[in-house]
C-alpha cells in the first residue's frame, strides 16, 4: 500500500531538488533554510495540492488538517498567533511555480489583520502609521486578488485621498488617512461583492491560498505559459511565510539584488534598495528607488551581510542569483532566491567567466548559453530604444535591423540598390520572381504571411532582415504607396527602419550598429569579452558535438559566408532559383517547344549555365559534400501569371503572339492544387531530357573541379519520391548519364544519388526506398504540410493565431518539428532506411534544421546532418553540442 500523498512541507523538510513538486520559490526557500540564510519561516503548499484543486474544484481532504499543523508549527516557532489581538503574527501568501511566471500570479501580504489585530500590531510595533498601511494593504490586496474587486476602484479612492492631502505618493498620507481609506475599502468590497471583508484570520488564509490556485488559469498566466511553452498541468505552489517588515522607517526596507550585472554578465554586487517601504513597492515603481550600493550608507552591517549572503549563494547554486530581501529595523531577512534571468550578452559572459574561475565545466557552460541568444546577437540592431510609435507590428521573421528606401517591385530594388542606395522591398507577399529584389534589399516587408512564409524562408536564408504579416499595412503597388490603419501614407522613396528582432516598422532612418559577434564568427577573432565567451562556446560545442551542421546555399556567394560561418557542406541546394531572372526565357523556350528538338536545345543552352553555378558552389565548398537537388517545383512557376497574360492581351492592340504561347501554356499546366502535382521526380520523369541536363552539369561540374585540382564531393538529390520505383527510375537515368561523362571524360565519378523524404509515404516505406539510396534528407517543410493536411502559407494567414490561442500548437509545427507525428515518421525512416542499408546516411534540409528544439530532436533520432540557412549555422553547431551534452548527461531539457 503506496503512502498517503503530503500536500504540506514546513521549508526545514525541503530542498532545490524538490522544485517541480514546491515550485521554484518554495525550493529555493527551503535550500536557504538549509544553507542557515536568515530566511523567514514557513511552509510550502505542493503543486500536488494545486492540481487536485483544479481537477474537482475542491481541495484535497488532507491539506485542511497539514496546513493547520504547518501553522501551529510556524506559531510556535514565532512565539506568536495569527491574528492575535496583541503582538499577532502575520504571513504572506505567493504563488511559486516550477518554472519563474513573473508577475503572472497572486500574492498577499499582511494576512491575519483585522480590526482588533492592527491595534495588537500598533502596541507591538510602536508604530501606528505603520499597522494601518499594513492593514490598508491586506485589505486592497484581498479584496482584489481574492474577493474579485476591480483594483481601479481602490486606486481611485488613493488617488482622492492624496489629492485631498495635495501629497505625491501612499507613503505621504498620515495614519488619520490610512484608518479612513481602509474603512473605504472594506465599504467597496461590501458594495461590490455583498459581503463583509473576513475577519476570521484562518478564513483569509484559507481563501487566500485558494485564490493562489484560482490565479494558474487566469488569463494573463494562460498566455505567459503558451508564449513560454510552460505546460498548463504543472499548477503552482502556494508559500506562507512569516512577514517581516521593511516599511517600520528609514532603519528598515526592501529590495533585489544580483550577484552579477544582468543586463551585461559583469562581476559585482547589482540591484535596487528601498527604505522604509515593502517589497510591491519596489516593483511597481510608485516610488524611485536608490542603487542597491546607497545601503552600504544606509547600514553597513546589513549591506556587509548581504554581500556575504549573495556569495554564498551564487557559489551554491554556480550560476547568477536573483534575491529579494528586508531589511527590518537592522536585521536582514532573504525572502526569495532564483537563478536569475538575463540578457543574451549576459548569459555568454557570465557562462565564459564560471568555466574560467572554475565554479562550472565546459559542459555545464554550454548548457547555460542558447542558440536562440546567440543569434539575437549577430544581427545588427538599433542603438536606441525607439520613442515613437511604430507605423506597424508584424511578424519578427528574421531579426536584425534594417534602414532603407521604400520600394515596390523587384526590378525598382535592384536598380536602386545598384546606384548604391539602400533599400527596403515592401510587398502583400512575396514570390520566387521576387528573389532579386530580395537579394538587393536591406529588409522586406510583408502586409501578409508568417514566420514560414516565401519571405521569412528565403530572408532568414540570406540574412535579410524580414517582417511578415504588418496587417495595419495597405500595400498599392500601382499607387506606389503603403498606408496604415491611422492614415499614415508612406510613398516609394520614403525611408523606414525595420526591426527584424521586434516586428516593428518605423518612419525614418534610425541608428544602426553593427553586431561584432556577426563580424568575428566570420573572422574567428575579437578582443570584445562577450565575443570572446561566444566563440570559446561553439569551439567546445564543434568539440563534443556529434551531428554535422551543413548549410543550405543555392549561389557560391551563400557557400562562401556558410563556410566562414562554420558549415560543414551545403544539404540542399535548391536548383530552380537558378531558373529565375534572364534565364527565365529559357525555361519558357524548354516548355513551348513544340518538339523533341526544340526542347533539347533549349536544354542545351541551360546545360553551360547550370554546370557554371554548379562549378562554383564546388569551389566554395571544396572537399566538403555538396547536396544538389534537382528540380523541384512545377514548370507552371517559371511562367508568368495567367491574369496578367490575360489582361495583357486583351488590352492590346496587336496582342504579342509569344503572349497568346504563353496563356495556352499556363492553362494547360494549371493544376488545382500544384504543391501535389506535377513537380519533383514526376516532373523529372515526365519531361525527357531535364533531368539528364542537370545531373550531366553536375557530372561536369565535378569534372571541371577535379581538373583544377579541387576536391569536388557532389551529391544528387531526387525530390518528392513516394515510391522506390521512382526512385529506381530516376536513378538509372542519373547513372546513365554520370556513365557518359564519366566514358566521355576519362575520369571516374563518384557521385552519391539520394532522396529527399518529404511525403508520409516515403516515409512510411523507407526500408523499400533505402534500396535504391545512397542518402535520406528529410525535407521537412513538405513533410510537415503533408502530414497535418495543411497548406502552409493559408493556414498561418487564417487559423494558426487561433490554434495559438487555444493551444492546440504550443508552437507552429512549421517552426518547430511535430515530434509526435511528423517526428514519429523521421524515426521511423531513419530505423528503417538503415535496416536495409547501414551505411545510409540521413540529414534534415527543412526549416526545422535551425530551430533548436528540433535539432535536439534530430539528434536524438540518429540523424547524421541538419542543413539550415548560412545565418543560423552557429545557433545550429551550437545547439548541436548542447544535445550532445544534454545526451550524455541524461537530460532531456533543452533550455
Amino acid at each position: 500500500m503506496s503512502a498517503p500523498t503530503k500536500y504540506v512541507y514546513e521549508f526545514a523538510e525541503g530542498s532545490r531538488d524538490m522544485a517541480a513538486l514546491l515550485g521554484g520559490k518554495g525550493a529555493g526557500l527551503a535550500e536557504m533554510t538549509r544553507l542557515g540564510l536568515p530566511v523567514p519561516p514557513g511552509f510550502t503548499v505542493t503543486t500536488e495540492a494545486c492540481k487536485v484543486y483544479l481537477a474537482t474544484g475542491e481541495e484535497p481532504d488532507e491539506l485542511g488538517v497539514e496546513a493547520a499543523q504547518a501553522l501551529a508549527g510556524l506559531e510556535r516557532t514565532m512565539g506568536r498567533t495569527l491574528g492575535a489581538p496583541d503582538d499577532p503574527l502575520l504571513v504572506s501568501v505567493r504563488s511559486g511555480a516550477r518554472f519563474s511566471m513573473p508577475g503572472m500570479m497572486e500574492t498577499i501580504l499582511d494576512i491575519g489583520l483585522n480590526d482588533e489585530s492592527v491595534a495588537g500590531l500598533a502596541k507591538a510595533s510602536g508604530q501606528e502609521r505603520f499597522a494601518w498601511d499594513s492593514y490598508r494593504r491586506l485589505v486592497q490586496m484581498f479584496g482584489r486578488t481574492v474577493m474579485g474587486v476591480d483594483g481601479d476602484l481602490f486606486e481611485q479612492a488613493i488617488a482622492a485621498h492624496k489629492a485631498k492631502r495635495a501629497v505625491a505618493t501612499d507613503h505621504d498620507l498620515d495614519t488619520a488617512e490610512l484608518v479612513a481609506l481602509t474603512e473605504e475599502f472594506k465599504d467597496i468590497i461590501r458594495k461590490e461583492t455583498g459581503e463583509d471583508f473576513p475577519q476570521d484570520p484562518t478564513e483569509q488564509l484559507a481563501r487566500a491560498i485558494r485564490s493562489v490556485f484560482d490565479s494558474w488559469n487566469v488569463e494573463r498566466a494562460r498566455v505567459y505559459r503558451h508564449r513560454e511553452h510552460i505546460p498548463d498541468d504543472l499548477g503552482t505552489a502556494v508559500n506562507v511565510q512569516a512577514m517581516v517588515f521593511g516599511n517600520l522607517g528609514n532603519d528598515s526596507g526592501t529590495g533585489v539584488a544580483f550577484t552579477r550585472d544582468p543586463a551585461t554578465g559583469e562581476r559585482g554586487v547589482y540591484g535596487d534598495y528601498l527604505p522604509d517601504a515593502q517589497g510591491e513597492d519596489v516593483v511597481s515603481g510608485v516610488r524611485d528607488a536608490l542603487a542597491l550600493s546607497e545601503l552600504k550608507t544606509l547600514d553597513p552591517r546589513a549591506y556587509l551581510e548581504l554581500g556575504d549572503h549573495l556569495r554564498t549563494l551564487e557559489n551554491h547554486y554556480r550560476d547568477l542569483c536573483d534575491v529579494e530581501f528586508t531589511v527590518e529595523r537592522g536585521k536582514l531577512w532573504i525572502l526569495q532566491t532564483r537563478v536569475g534571468k538575463r540578457t543574451a550578452e549576459a548569459a555568454f559572459h557570465i557562462a565564459h567567466d564560471l568555466r574560467e574561475e572554475g565554479t562550472i565545466t565546459a559542459d555545464e557552460a554550454l548548457m547555460r548559453v542558447d542558440g536562440a541568444a546567440l543569434t539575437r546577437l549577430m544581427f545588427p540592431r538599433f542603438d536606441t530604444t525607439p520613442s515613437d510609435v511604430p507605423l506597424a507590428h508584424g511578424v519578427p521573421a528574421s531579426p536584425g535591423a534594417a534602414v532603407g528606401a521604400v520600394v515596390f517591385d523587384s526590378a525598382e530594388a535592384v536598380r536602386r540598390a545598384a546606384a548604391g542606395e539602400q533599400v527596403v522591398l515592401v510587398r502583400r507577399e512575396t514570390t520566387p520572381d521576387d528573389l532579386p529584389g530580395m537579394i538587393a534589399a536591406e529588409a522586406v516587408l510583408t502586409s501578409r504571411g508568417g514566420k514560414t512564409s516565401h519571405a521569412a524562408v528565403v530572408a532568414r536564408g540570406m540574412g535579410k532582415v524580414c517582417v511578415c504579416g504588418a496587417e495595419a499595412l495597405s500595400v498599392d503597388p500601382v499607387a506606389r504607396r503603403v498606408t496604415t490603419t491611422s492614415g499614415v501614407v508612406v510613398h516609394e522613396g520614403d525611408t523606414v527602419s525595420v526591426d527584424g528582432t521586434a516586428g516593428t516598422v518605423h518612419l525614418g532612418a534610425l541608428p544602426l550598429t553593427a553586431s561584432e559577434v556577426g563580424r568575428a564568427l566570420e573572422t574567428g577573432a575579437s578582443t570584445d569579452p562577450v565575443t570572446e565567451a561566444v566563440l570559446g562556446a561553439l569551439a567546445h560545442a564543434d568539440s563534443v558535438r556529434r551531428l554535422e551542421v551543413r548549410a543550405n546555399a543555392d549561389t557560391p556567394e551563400d557557400a562562401a559566408r556558410a563556410r566562414a560561418l562554420g558549415a560543414q557542406g551545403i544539404g540542399l541546394c535548391r536548383t530552380e532559383h537558378m531558373f529565375l531572372g534572364e534565364r527565365r526565357a529559357l525555361v519558357e523556350r524548354m516548355i513551348l517547344a513544340r518538339d523533341d528538338t526544340a526542347r533539347e536545345e533549349a536544354l542545351a543552352a541551360l546545360l553551360p549555365l547550370q554546370r557554371e553555378d554548379f562549378t562554383g558552389l564546388l569551389d566554395a565548398m571544396d572537399g566538403l559534400p555538396v547536396t544538389i537537388r534537382l528540380l523541384d517545383p512545377p514548370l507552371h512557376e517559371f511562367l508568368p501569371d495567367r491574369t496578367d497574360l490575360a489582361v495583357r492581351l486583351a488590352s492590346a492592340a496587336h496582342p504579342d503572339p509569344h503572349d497568346r504561347e504563353l496563356l495556352h501554356a499556363v492553362e494547360r499546366m494549371h493544376e488545382q492544387n500544384p504543391m501535389l502535382g506535377l513537380r519533383g521526380v514526376r516532373l523529372g520523369l515526365a519531361v525527357p531530357g531535364l533531368m539528364a541536363m542537370q545531373v550531366r552539369a553536375v557530372a561536369e561540374a565535378v569534372i571541371d573541379r577535379l581538373g583544377a585540382g579541387g576536391r569536388p564531393r557532389a551529391e544528387i538529390m531526387i525530390p518528392l519520391v513516394g515510391t522506390v520505383e521512382e526512385l529506381r527510375l530516376a536513378r538509372a537515368e542519373a547513372e546513365r548519364v554520370l556513365a557518359e561523362v564519366a566514358a566521355e571524360t576519362g575520369t571516374r565519378l563518384d557521385c552519391p544519388i539520394g532522396t529527399m523524404i518529404e511525403l508520409p509515404r516515403a516515409a512510411l516505406t523507407a526500408g523499400r526506398i533505402a534500396e535504391a539510396a545512397d542518402f535520406f534528407s528529410f525535407g521537412t517543410n513538405d513533410l510537415t504540410q503533408t502530414t497535418w493536411g495543411l497548406s502552409r502559407d493559408d493556414a498561418e494567414a487564417s487559423f494558426f493565431p487561433l490554434y495559438l490561442e487555444k493551444g492546440v500548437f504550443a508552437v507552429s509545427p512549421f517552426e518547430s518539428i511535430d515530434q509526435e507525428g511528423v517526428g514519429h515518421l523521421v524515426e521511423l525512416a531513419v530505423r528503417a532506411g538503415r535496416a536495409v542499408n547501414p551505411r545510409l546516411e540521413t540529414g534534415v534540409c527543412g526549416e526545422h534544421g535551425g530551430d533548436p528544439d528540433s535539432i535536439h530532436f534530430f539528434h536524438h533520432a540518429g540523424l547524421d546532418y541538419v542543413s539550415c540557412s548560412p545565418f543560423r549555422i552557429p545557433a545550429a553547431r551550437l545547439e548541436a553540442g548542447r544535445a550532445a551534452v544534454a545526451d550524455r548527461s541524461g537530460t532531456s531539457d533543452t533550455r
